[in-house]
């Protein structure tokens, strides 16, 4: 991931936390803050050491990053976010945290879903 794609600095985390709003599934929290002077979004990923060894958040850190390289270009610009791994992320595969975060970001409607040619029917 690109470095003006990411959070990486205590105070940016800390404003997204006490200014943003969170969403929430049983495997991710997900906070938001519009950033109106952006024209790109930026992620921050918090993998806590309850959830297991390094390489265990380190998997879980590349699925996250993938997932939003993927959905790019339908996820809101000129927004911070911040992903918190819960417990059952360390259990999920690519596919199943990728289902879960287009959940939980289409929860936060910060998703602009593409229409599939078999829901337009």
């Amino acid at each position: 991931m690109k470095k003006e794609y990411r959070l990486k600095k205590n105070r940016e985390f800390q404003e997204v936390f006490n200014k943003g709003t969170s969403f929430a599934n049983r495997q991710y929290v997900v906070y938001v803050l519009p950033k109106k002077e952006q024209d790109v979004f930026r992620v921050g990923l918090s993998v806590s050491k309850k959830i297991g060894k390094a390489v265990t958040r380190n998997q879980i850190k590349r699925y996250i990053r993938q997932v939003f390289l993927e959905l790019k270009d339908e996820v809101e610009k000129g927004n911070d976010y911040i992903i918190i791994a819960r417990k059952p992320a360390a259990d999920m595969n690519f596919h199943e945290t990728k289902k879960s975060l287009i959940h939980v970001l289409s929860r936060s409607k910060v998703l602009k879903r593409k229409k599939n040619a078999n829901t337009e029917k």
